[in-house]
């Protein structure tokens, strides 16, 4: 059964719920050649679940870095992907931006409504996941996190006026099938596909974006 949301009919790389990480993670370096690092992941414990850096007030957990360098221990290469995660199977996956891609994070809200108008202007998207924070991340090319809000400027928007923001060099999303807390797993909204290798710049998506951002805060009262 694939761990995924059914948003294109467009063909996936095969990616099985019962996979394990170390495998997903070793594909993402070798057939997407994105970096990859582990983070945290989550431990069982009276009855619930905790991340593993035992910390209770942990903000993100199961789904953050384990090492402040974390972004020197980040690899491209699937072999040394495997070595990482058999030394600790259950690390969630984690993606740095601002290498092969920068991502434009929106509420889910606006991230779907966003998705739509983008299919009716037959635009060309790269992958989008999903996370439990009921978040969405728009796959682009580099530099987007540079830019981002001069594009929005651009089109009239007030740039804190909008929940979206840009995820750039030393950040990292996080990838299917990583899990959030008690939450759930991060999803794809849009497939990783041999179509959409070749990534969008941001300026070709941030219009409707930031429309869909614009109208979610005016719906929620911003």
């Amino acid at each position: 059964m694939e761990d995924t949301i059914a948003v294109t009919g467009a063909a996936q790389i095969p990616k099985q719920r019962g996979e394990p990480l170390l495998d997903t993670a070793a594909r993402y370096a070798e057939e997407r050649h994105w970096d990859v690092v582990p983070g945290t992941w989550l431990e069982a414990v009276e009855g619930g679940e905790r991340c593993s850096c035992r910390d209770a007030a942990c903000p993100q957990p199961g789904a953050h870095p384990t090492v402040r360098d974390w972004t020197a221990q980040a690899t491209g290469s699937a072999t040394v992907a495997r070595g990482l995660w058999s030394k600790h199977p259950k690390a969630s996956i984690l993606l740095p931006t601002g290498r092969t891609f920068d991502a434009i994070d929106v509420p889910e809200s606006a991230g779907f409504l966003a998705l739509a108008r983008m299919e009716r202007m037959q635009l060309a998207l790269g992958p989008v996941t999903c996370s439990p924070d009921r978040r969405m991340q728009f796959f682009v090319l580099p530099g987007a996190a540079a830019k981002v809000f001069d594009l929005v400027r651009r089109l009239g928007w007030v740039p804190a006026s909008l929940d979206l923001d840009a995820l750039g060099d030393g950040s990292y999303v996080a990838a299917p099938p990583t899990r959030f807390g008690v939450r759930g797993a991060v999803q794809w909204a849009r497939r990783p596909t041999a179509a959409n290798r070749w990534l969008p710049d941001a300026e070709e998506l941030i219009s409707p974006l930031a429309y869909a951002c614009g109208r979610d805060a005016t719906f929620h009262g911003g």
